[in-house]
């Protein structure tokens, strides 16, 4: 590794925030995570815990550019949201730059999507699609970004088009722990030998009707009383089927091409199973290694 520290890039999550220091030749000096996310910080905290990430890998006045959270309304300074179509190629220009740091900051916005009927927003996600297009250099299609809140996009010579969120892993988490559906989860491990049986069949459930999403997901109880299914199927199963209505739900976005899969190793695996029962191929692409790459497209821009 460099020595030197030439700009700072920063993921500013809801939970976490990670920081990687560049050399003027790309390479990374330094590289510093906290849980110190926009939900457990107060908006006067972001200087100092920039500070704090930064420590002395970089001397004051050193450029940093900052996706996420940190530009939300709730964050360090609102970075207001590009309209769809959006063009990531100037994602910069969007930027603003917080006061009360000793560091260069320049906060990256975020994107949304005002047509009646279909808002929506990103925030986060348009940096990793920058980076999509510095990993895959002329990509237009489909990208999925699964996770809490999964996103579709479609991108279009640079632009986002048109985007869809779908709050899989969000109701995965309120249904197993908030619902009725909290009793099959209980007493056995979630992990055990039927959890890849019980993803198979919400799966193939989810992505034939996705239509019949909340009677398909009342089966996770009912299978539990009548069939005796344990905390491991049951789990399989809702996560399976959240999954197979998500992409079941968005069938009509997939074309021909492979699609992006911009996210964990473990969900790349099951958004990939998910497309292939369908005939679509997936391509898992890191997280952070998007961020990274979309950071550093969005540095080059400034």
């Amino acid at each position: 590794m460099s020595s030197k520290t030439d700009w700072v890039a920063v993921d500013w999550g809801t939970s976490n925030v990670r920081a990687w220091g560049l050399a003027a030749n790309g390479t990374q000096t330094f590289s510093n995570e906290a849980d110190r996310g926009m939900g457990k910080i107060a908006r006067g905290d972001y200087p100092s815990v920039l500070a704090e990430l930064i420590g002395e890998n970089a001397a004051p006045g050193t450029p940093a550019i900052i996706c996420g959270m940190a530009g939300a309304r709730q964050g360090w300074l609102e970075a207001p949201y590009l309209d769809t179509p959006a063009d990531l190629t100037r994602l910069v220009q969007g930027a603003v730059t917080p006061e009360g740091t000793d560091f260069d900051a320049r906060i990256l916005p975020g994107v949304c999507q005002r047509t009646a009927g279909d808002e929506d927003v990103m925030r986060g996600e348009e940096t990793q699609l920058l980076g999509l297009l510095a990993l895959r250099p002329g990509f237009s299609g489909t990208a999925i970004l699964p996770g809490t809140h999964s996103k579709w996009v479609e991108i279009e010579n640079g632009r986002i088009t048109r985007f869809s969120t779908a709050m899989t892993g969000e109701l995965y988490e309120v249904l197993s722990q908030h619902s009725v559906l909290r009793h099959s989860f209980k007493g056995d491990t979630v992990e055990g030998p039927e959890i890849e049986e019980g993803i198979a069949e919400g799966m193939r459930a989810g992505l034939e009707s996705p239509s019949l999403a909340t009677s398909l997901i009342f089966r996770t109880r009912a299978a539990a009383l009548l069939s005796g299914k344990g905390a491991d199927w049951c789990s399989g199963y809702l996560s399976g089927l959240l999954v197979g209505v998500e992409i079941g739900g968005h069938r009509h976005w997939l074309g021909q091409v492979s699609v992006p899969l911009i996210g964990s190793a473990r969900f790349g695996r099951l958004y990939g199973a998910a497309l292939a029962l369908i005939g679509t191929t997936g391509e898992p692409i890191d997280a952070s290694e998007a961020t990274i790459a979309g950071l550093i497209a969005a540095r080059a821009q400034a």
